[in-house]
């Protein structure tokens, strides 16, 4: 075979070529990034950022969308409330609306900008998030909104009390609950010590009662950008949309208080406790609750699956013992994930004709003698294709996949949720079947039952005397 001789000029360009692929993605994307920013790591399309203040950024372009999200996720939730301050995180969420000296109407902005927006509150995490037209204008304006907002939202004495009113009325629907106030009462059972036994709403005596400047305290403690994850997805340019979120939040400083970590854990369950519910109400309701790992753990993915096996409508366990049969009106299963250990909820909706007390036996024979009618692979295989395919509608949604980070952020990291995602993938009916052996016992159980009562007895405790 006969080589011909390459110029020399050919030669460099091929060694120029060589040295180009040689530079890895993130030392060759690190050259072009905004002075002191970082690339951190990208996953399926987003790209995580680091600014020199400590807050970390998430890209996500998606060309196919006419819209942007931009979502902005602070680690602080209900579980970092002190003694006096329940509810707090979810009034700040509130005030925050309530604007700065430089957007002093915030509400009549988010119309002005078409946007849909929105803010949550969580057990670990705090968003908020506005969706509107891809235009560089709108992405300017929100990301000018979120970072002005991070430190300068006035946090008034005047919106806490016309808040105040609002977030009492948001506790009194809950109140009037039955599913609502039976889950509350099962958390404040299950959960001895930590704050996940404590509703996000929080005490109507605390709404009502906490010092302004308690408030202030808390938001400028937790909200900084040492303390967020901005997300900006949709149809953008990566390159520019950076260089956007580095001038508006770069000169953020970064804080130099550090934040305290958390410590409080709840010890092993040692027997089963219960909750009885004697209000108003229409309905009967069981439930039982059961603890298990927080949601960076394997087992609380084996968990989801599990939850579906049981207590899927139409196909899971429960729906075929107790409604098929006519001992229940439906079933339901909430698997509470959270950054630390959390807690698995099933049960089952009774019709007052109904036995409440035969629908109990049936729904705690079926969950805690697994063991017995071992899984099977075709409702793992059930349970896991309904699961992917809402992780993978989720995905395909700039704003919903803000929201779904903002869950996994607050159990950690948001890249948790790809991992949640493979696990899934992988799980055998084996380690089903483990996870089930291993958490639902009756020892760590927490039943609740919600029974209706028409007129129930309450013993009013006297206000206290003024003894001064």
């Amino acid at each position: 075979m006969a080589f011909r001789k390459t110029p020399a000029g050919a030669v460099r360009v091929l060694f120029g070529l060589l040295l180009l692929a040689m530079l890895t993605p993130t030392t060759w994307a690190q050259n072009s990034l905004p002075a002191g920013v970082t690339r951190v790591t990208s996953v399926e399309g987003i790209t995580e950022y680091r600014l020199p203040n400590g807050l970390r950024v998430l890209l996500f372009p998606d060309q196919s969308k006419q819209t942007i999200t931009v979502n902005i996720t602070y680690l602080v939730g209900s579980k970092h409330e002190n003694y006096g301050e329940t509810g707090m995180a979810h009034l700040l969420e509130h005030l925050v609306f309530k604007g700065t000296p430089k957007h002093p109407d915030i509400p009549k902005e988010l119309t002005e900008h078409g946007t849909r927006p929105n803010g949550t509150t969580w057990y670990d995490r705090t968003n908020y998030y506005e969706t509107f037209a891809a235009t560089e204008e709108n992405l300017k304006w929100a990301l000018d909104l979120e970072a002005d907002r991070m430190i300068n939202s006035f946090i008034a004495k005047k919106d806490l009390d016309s808040e105040m009113t609002v977030v009492r009325n948001e506790f009194e629907m809950g109140e009037n609950s039955p599913f609502g106030v039976l889950v509350e009462r099962i958390f404040s059972t299950a959960y001895l010590w930590h704050n996940y036994g404590k509703s996000t709403i929080g005490a109507k005596a605390d709404l009502e009662n906490v010092p302004i400047e308690r408030l202030q305290a808390f938001y400028r403690n937790f909200y900084q950008p040492d303390n967020a994850v901005l997300l900006v997805a949709g149809k953008i340019d990566e390159a520019k949309t950076l260089a956007l979120v580095n001038q508006y939040f770069a000169p953020i400083p970064k804080p130099t208080r550090k934040l305290q970590k958390l410590y409080t854990e709840d010890p092993v369950q040692d027997g089963e406790r219960s909750v009885i519910v004697r209000r108003v109400g229409d309905t009967q309701l069981v439930a039982a609750a059961y603890h298990i790992p927080g949601g960076s753990h394997a087992d609380a993915t084996t968990a989801s699956i599990l939850m579906q096996v049981l207590a899927d409508t139409p196909s899971g366990r429960l729906h075929k013992a107790l409604v098929e049969s006519k001992k229940a009106a439906s079933v339901f299963n909430f698997p509470y994930i959270f950054g630390e250990p959390s807690l698995l909820i099933v049960g089952a909706e009774v019709r007052t004709e109904q036995s409440l007390d035969e629908a109990r036996d049936i729904l705690l024979k079926v969950v805690e003698d697994v063991a017995k009618t071992p899984i099977t692979k075709e409702e793992v295989e059930r349970a896991r294709a309904n699961l992917l395919k809402n992780i993978e509608l989720r995905l395909n949604s700039s704003e919903e996949v803000g929201l779904e980070l903002s869950e996994w952020i607050g159990m950690g990291d948001w890249r948790l949720l790809f991992i949640n995602r493979d696990r899934l993938r992988k799980a055998t009916p084996e380690e089903v079947q483990r996870v089930a052996a291993n958490y639902l016992k009756q020892s760590n159980r927490t039943l609740g039952l919600f029974v209706p009562t028409k007129t129930p007895e309450r013993a009013e405790i006297p206000a206290l005397p003024d003894v001064l």
